[in-house]
C-alpha cells in the first residue's frame, strides 16, 4: 500500500492485504459496467431490460421481495448510478479507510465496510416495515450505494483515533471526530427527506462503525465470521502451486583423471525475522486497544515489513 493510489488500484486483485483498493475497484467497475449497459440498452429501445436488471442489484424495502432476491443485501452496497454519488463515497472511503488500514489492518477494514452495509440495510428494512411514514412507498422502495459502509468506516476511524487531524479546504485542520459527528447529524436531519431510506442506512452503518471498534477494544471482533467466510471461498478458488525441484548432474571428465566435482557453494543471506499472521493480529489488537504509539520499535518494523507483502 506504499506504491501510490493508482498502482494499488490497478493491481487491487493481485496484491495482498489491500481490501481498501479492492472495495474501491469493485465499486468503480460495477459503476462503469452498469453505465455502459444502460446506455446501450436505452439506445436500442430496451431500457426496460436495464430497469429490471438494476432492480435485482438494489435492496428492496419490502420483506417478501427481499426474500426472493437475498443477494441484493450485499450487491446494493457496491452499486451507484450518479457520478457524484460514487465520487464522494469513494473519496471518504479512501481517506478514512487508509487510517483504519494502518491501525487495524486490511481484513478488519473489509469487516467494517461489509458489516456497515448490512447494518444499514437492516435499519432501512426495519424502519420501512414498522413506520407509518413509509407505508405508501414500501412496495416500490429500493436502495443502492456504498454510503452505509462508508459511514461505518468514517465513524470507526473517528472512534479509534478521534484526535487525528485532516486538513479540509477552506476550514484548515479539523479533528476527524468532528467530521464524523457532522456527518451523522446531517444523516439524522435528512432522515425524513427525499432520501429518507438512504439516510436511515447511513445511521445504521455509523452505529455499526462505533460498535465494531468498541467491541474490538474489549477484545471481541464481531466481524471474524466475515473473515471466515472469505477464507472459505478463498480456499475453494485458490490453487496451490506445486514446486518442482530438479538437480543438475555435475560434469565429469574422462581424460585420464577424474575431475568430477560437486559444487557446494553455500548461499549467504542475512537472516531477517518475518512476522507470522498471529503476531500481526496481536499487534493490530494492541493498536486497537492502546493506539499506534504504544507499539515498540520492533513491532512497528514487523507491521511495516508485513504490509509490503
Amino acid at each position: 500500500m506504499y506504491e501510490g493510489f493508482w498502482y494499488n488500484l490497478k493491481n487491487a486483485f493481485k496484491l495482498q492485504n489491500n481490501s481498501l483498493y479492492k472495495i474501491i475497484a469493485i465499486n468503480i467497475l460495477v459503476f462503469f459496467v452498469m453505465v455502459f449497459v444502460r446506455v446501450i440498452l436505452t439506445f436500442s429501445g430496451a431500457g426496460n431490460i436495464y430497469e429490471s436488471f438494476r432492480s435485482l442489484l438494489m435492496m428492496p424495502a419490502d420483506l417478501p421481495q427481499l426474500i426472493i432476491q437475498p443477494w441484493s443485501a450485499l450487491t446494493y452496497m457496491f452499486f451507484h448510478e450518479g457520478i457524484f454519488h460514487i465520487l464522494f463515497n469513494m473519496l471518504f472511503l479512501y481517506w478514512f479507510g487508509l487510517l483504519l488500514s494502518e491501525y487495524l489492518g486490511s481484513k478488519k477494514l473489509a469487516n467494517i465496510y461489509i458489516l456497515g452495509g448490512l447494518a444499514g440495510g437492516v435499519l432501512y428494512l426495519v424502519m420501512y416495515n414498522i413506520s407509518p411514514y413509509f407505508a405508501d412507498s414500501l412496495p416500490t422502495a429500493r436502495m443502492l450505494g456504498a454510503s452505509a459502509g462508508v459511514y461505518a468506516v468514517v465513524v470507526a476511524a473517528a472512534t479509534l483515533a478521534p484526535n487525528t487531524t485532516f486538513f479540509l479546504l477552506l476550514l484548515g485542520p479539523v479533528k476527524i471526530k468532528y467530521i464524523a459527528i457532522f456527518y451523522v447529524l446531517i444523516a439524522f436531519v435528512n432522515s425524513t427527506g427525499n432520501n429518507a431510506g438512504g439516510e436511515l442506512a447511513h445511521l445504521g452503518g455509523a452505529a455499526l462503525g462505533f460498535l465494531y471498534v468498541y467491541q474490538l477494544q474489549k477484545g471481541r471482533d464481531i466481524g471474524s465470521w466475515i473473515q471466515a467466510i472469505g477464507n472459505f471461498f478463498k480456499g475453494i478458488f485458490s490453487r496451490k502451486s506445486s514446486v518442482k525441484v530438479t538437480y543438475r548432474k555435475s560434469k565429469t571428465y574422462s581424460s585420464g583423471q577424474d575431475y568430477s566435482k560437486t559444487s557446494s557453494t553455500k548461499p549467504t543471506a542475512t537472516k531477517v525475522e518475518v512476522a507470522t499472521q498471529e503476531e500481526i493480529d496481536l499487534i493490530l489488537d494492541k493498536i486497537a486497544a492502546k493506539g499506534y504509539d504504544a507499539l515498540s520499535k520492533e513491532e512497528k518494523r514487523k507491521l511495516f515489513e508485513f504490509s509490503k507483502k
